[in-house]
């Protein structure tokens, strides 16, 4: 197990030179100058080439290509991501804040997800064929099919304007996170619940629990170890749907006004404030690798069959 875990650990490395390259390769084939996009958002009066010349020098941007990537990587290595175009501060000031908002909202949306999943799965599985069990699966499928924006835009309306209940945006209480979040579990729940019932309804069907219950072993505690192996084969699914919901926040925190890294990308794209998208795009990407990478790590841990020829 440790072998494979240090293979693991050290895939992370080339694939996230990948992926940083990209991320660089990608924001520069823009055919935007960055240097007249900084002069523009100082609001110069007159934009000469001879300024835009010593803008471009100042940015390194006269540099070889492969002389500005490495720049920019050794400065990402140190979390310096360089200075907004537009609103004049270094990059991590912007994403350091919005970064913690996002990771927030994400997280307490993950396990809404998860222990409704776990919940939903189990009474679906344990119902199977009911009213109850269609009911749950007519629901969430209803709902997952809905796009985030609709569904935040009808509870926004209904418990903030109608009912006057929660905030419509901001950050303000706890009461803030659940709109986000209902809308965010609503239309995640759907998958996730269904592979729980899948498997739980796989392993009902194994022999051992057929000896359990011809041994006299207490339905609960069938049921608990049916969950147990069940969650084996959902352990994977659950750790990737943390970078889904982080890079998948954008819409909901544009309907929410939520103060965080969706938000901050939109703003960054509309006013092409390169060094922030380029920020962003790299730690979305970076959190999947990771995510990824403890999702195959804790799957083999749990399942020692993957660990053949590790």
């Amino acid at each position: 197990m440790g072998v494979y875990v240090v293979k693991r650990l050290l895939l992370i490395i080339p694939l996230l030179f990948i992926i940083s390259f990209l991320t660089f390769v990608l924001i520069n084939l823009s055919p935007e100058d960055p240097a007249k996009l900084v002069l523009q958002a100082q609001d110069v009066p007159v934009i000469t080439d001879e300024l835009i010349a010593q803008t471009r020098q100042e940015l390194g941007l006269n540099n070889p290509f492969i002389v500005q990537y490495i720049n920019w990587l050794a400065s990402c290595l140190q979390l310096d991501f360089g200075d907004s175009y537009v609103k004049h501060e270094t990059v991590w000031m912007l994403l350091g804040p919005a970064f913690f908002n996002t990771l927030k909202l994400t997280l307490v949306s993950s396990m809404v997800i998860i222990v409704s999943s776990i919940m939903l799965g189990t009474v679906c599985a344990l119902t199977e064929g009911r009213l109850l069990d269609r009911f749950i699966r007519g629901t969430f499928f209803f709902l997952s099919a809905l796009p985030a924006y609709l569904i935040g835009i009808v509870m926004i309306w209904y418990f903030s304007v109608t009912l006057d209940l929660f905030p419509t945006s901001g950050l303000e209480s706890y009461q803030s996170y659940i709109l986000p979040v209902s809308v965010i579990a609503f239309t995640h729940i759907g998958l996730y619940f269904r592979t729980v019932r899948s498997a739980m309804l796989a392993n009902l069907n194994e022999d051992y629990v057929l000896y359990a219950r011809a041994s006299g072993l207490s339905e609960k505690k069938i049921i608990a170890t049916v969950l147990k192996n069940s969650l084996q084969v959902s352990i994977s699914i659950f750790c990737m749907s943390i970078p889904l919901i982080l890079g998948g926040t954008v819409v909901i925190e544009n309907v929410f006004a939520w103060p965080g890294l969706g938000s901050l990308s939109i703003k960054s794209i509309l006013s092409r404030d390169f060094p922030v998208i380029q920020a962003y795009v790299l730690i979305i990407a970076v959190a999947f690798v990771v995510f990824n990478t403890i999702s195959d790590i804790v799957n083999t841990a749990l399942n020692p069959k993957l660990r053949i020829g590790e």
